[in-house]
């Protein structure tokens, strides 16, 4: 280290105010966002610029095999093949908390230019993302967020607050406001399912729900069978609940599955996120009412596209930049680095046949 001293200090400090000054539209601008090894490397953006052709962009899902995933990264894939490059999903076969870094570190080897992410939980996977970021790989989450330092962008299915509110409206319209709820999550530390139950719980505070209790949160940990098992056990401890929402895909299925065999179909409400397709068979038989989601393949083209025009130097995930996502059109970047791709749908027997993912 140089010893320092005043005058040195003043010119390192107004050189330091030049290079910043001069570098143009960056990114979020903190050291933190570009991890520790290159804090001064910060990502330019030219709104004029192409999409760059043969760009390497992996998909990172939650889970390898999880149904919604694999429809999400197929929208991600299709968008990146649009653009004339190289798509790929690769993960694990669990949900566990660390269970992305070794993929991660791997695709970081392999110099992908773009890492599409939907994390397991927001503090494990950013040391090896801000790795990444600090070798120039653009770094996107998709569907759940990490640490904000350790992405360029978050590509959300929709507002966070407005899918827990939603969910708390839909539960409380089919057990007409009153009784005990539950709540069948996926993973403790999964980002967006404990950001949608934090609005769920504030929800519940209106005095509209002064007659609906709500129990502590279950964990399926997003596995079938674990799933099964928890909604079963909530009705076996619990034998006057009225309902349930289960904010995962996984979850909900599971749960259906349960309940359309058991004593509590049509007593229990069921409600939460999941897609028409696996869905469709519980509500045509009278399991579920009403449900929602968003299009999972929608939201991973979206994410695609943002991976995309980060990698070619488009944008740099700064708020107000605008990018154009194929079919889907023109997005801005939020607060935060957030796109959100829309609000999401409400399925039930009405509607559920004219969608098909």
């Amino acid at each position: 280290m140089f010893r320092s001293n005043r005058l040195l200090w003043t010119l390192s400090a107004a050189l330091a105010l030049t290079l910043v000054a001069g570098c143009g539209a960056t990114t979020k601008g903190s050291e933190a966002a570009r991890g520790e090894d290159d804090a001064g490397s910060e990502r330019s953006a030219d709104p004029g610029a192409e999409i760059k052709e043969g760009l390497k962009i992996a998909f990172l899902p939650k889970e390898i095999d999880n149904p919604y995933m694999t429809i999400m990264d197929k929208g991600g894939t299709d968008a990146v093949a649009e653009v004339k490059g190289e798509g790929k999903a690769v993960g694990p076969s669990d949900a566990q908390a660390s269970s992305q870094v070794s993929y991660i570190n791997t695709l970081i080897q392999q110099r992908q230019d773009a890492i599409v992410i939907a994390a397991n939980d927001p503090n494990a996977v950013a040391p090896a993302l801000k790795d990444a970021m600090s070798k120039e790989i653009a770094v996107v989450t998709v569907d759940s967020d990490a640490a904000p330092d350790a992405r360029d962008l978050f590509v959300n299915q929709a507002s966070s607050e407005e899918i827990g509110r939603s969910q708390v409206k839909l539960i409380a319209e089919q057990i007409g406001g009153e009784g005990k709820i539950a709540i069948l999550s996926a993973t403790p530390n999964a980002t967006n399912q404990n950001t949608w139950i934090e609005f769920m719980r504030d929800e519940l505070t209106k005095p509209e729900y002064s007659k609906i209790q709500l129990l502590p949160t279950v964990y399926g940990d997003d596995d079938d069978q674990k799933s099964f098992q928890e909604a079963q056990a909530l009705l076996r401890s619990t034998p006057d609940l009225k309902g349930i929402i289960s904010p995962t895909t996984v979850g909900i299925a599971a749960a259906a599955r349960y309940l359309s065999s058991s004593p509590y179909k049509g007593k229990v409400k069921l409600t939460g996120l999941g897609t028409p397709n696996q869905m469709r068979e519980f509500v045509e038989d009278g399991t579920v009412t009403e449900f929602a989601l968003w299009d999972p393949a929608e939201l991973g083209y979206l994410a695609g596209y943002a991976a995309a025009a980060l990698a070619s130097g488009q944008i740099s995930g700064a708020e107000g930049e605008k990018f154009t996502a194929g079919k889907l059109g023109e997005y801005t970047i939020g607060k935060d680095g957030e796109v959100i791709l829309g609000p999401p749908t409400v399925f039930n027997a009405d509607n559920i046949d004219d969608y098909d993912f």
